[in-house]
């Protein structure tokens, strides 16, 4: 059976999943959907008999999907997810889910309604090497976290303005809040203090902090440490480290290492060249078998996510800390 895969949104993350599915049999692009036509006729080119349109109900009413991928930037989710929903149409959104809670709390309702086979952009969980660690987290006892993002601001407009985006915790950094989620536990509570430091000098517009700091705790008695810097000149490291009492899980953005002593302090890391190849695969196999277990970040799931990167937002707007 071909899958007959449709996308809405065609911009660079677009483009990776698009390589992607172009190297994994028993699937086919049919169509593409983007705001700029021309940029989904671009994509269309190299997939047969293919289409392009610039209208997402125009799209869906013309061609027979199984499975499509959303990439839509912050500000644009709702219009797609909705289409899909009533159309009962699995699909793969990439992260975040909004800019607020209450868009992404209306659609997990929805999709929760329907029973509907649903994938979240959080390729990171698609590293290889992390069910070791994982399973070496789970057979000890956690102490604390301290995880960063620390690089430059992207250049596409909408990324520097606030309400477009959410900023960099709700938009980069919430890689590294998953991570955490998915290998210490839950957050109950965030206090975050965020900073404007140069980047509303340097560049017009913008309105993002370019500084942050989130401290939490978890419901397992953790606790952790999420920074984030889009001031940098160019990027530095993104990535997460876990304290136990047997030792460090390290993990960067494709792949991790346990240290236990002095020697694998200095061992390589387990990597996984392009995690997103398996997040793929792992969403097309759900949607040709209907056993949705293959996927690790669901609609649903991922919504704890993003509502902790959202109260973190709320945290440092106010100067409290908020519940979970």
């Amino acid at each position: 059976m071909t899958l007959k895969v449709g996308f809405i949104g065609t911009g660079g993350v677009a483009k990776g999943h698009i390589t992607n599915l172009a190297a994994i049999e028993g699937v086919t692009i049919s169509a593409f959907c983007d705001l700029q036509l021309e940029r989904a006729a671009t994509a269309a080119k190299d997939w047969k008999d293919a289409k392009a349109y610039s209208s997402i109900t125009e799209m869906l009413d013309d061609r027979k999907l199984d499975a499509a991928f959303v990439c839509v930037p912050p500000m644009a989710h709702g219009e797609a997810e909705r289409a899909l929903i009533e159309r009962s149409i699995p699909f793969l959104v990439e992260k975040p889910l909004g800019v607020n809670n209450e868009l992404p709390r209306q659609l997990a309702e929805q999709i929760a309604g329907k029973g509907l086979i649903t994938s979240v952009g959080y390729q990171w969980r698609y590293i290889q090497s992390l069910d070791e660690a994982k399973s070496f987290l789970e057979s000890g006892c956690i102490g604390m976290a301290l995880g960063y993002w620390l690089g430059s601001m992207p250049k596409v407009p909408w990324w520097r303005v606030q309400h477009l985006s959410g900023g960099q915790f709700v938009e980069q950094t919430t890689h590294i809040t998953d991570l955490l989620r998915y290998l210490c536990g839950e957050v109950v509570e965030v206090y975050a203090a965020y900073g404007h430091r140069i980047l509303h000098e340097l560049e017009e517009g913008a309105n993002v902090a370019d500084v942050g700091t989130v401290t939490m705790k978890l419901a397992n008695g953790s606790v952790a440490t999420i920074s984030n810097s889009c001031m940098l000149p160019a990027g530095h490291k993104t990535g997460l480290n876990v304290y136990t009492g047997q030792g460090v899980v390290e993990v960067q953005s494709n792949g991790s290492r346990i240290v236990r002593n002095k020697e694998e302090a200095a061992a390589p890391f387990a990597l996984t060249p392009n995690p997103r190849v398996f997040e793929d695969i792992a969403f097309l196999d759900a949607v040709r078998t209907g056993d949705p277990s293959p996927i690790k970040s669901s609609y649903a799931d991922s919504l704890k996510t993003h509502e902790v990167t959202v109260a973190a937002n709320l945290s440092a707007a106010t100067g409290k800390p908020v519940k979970l």
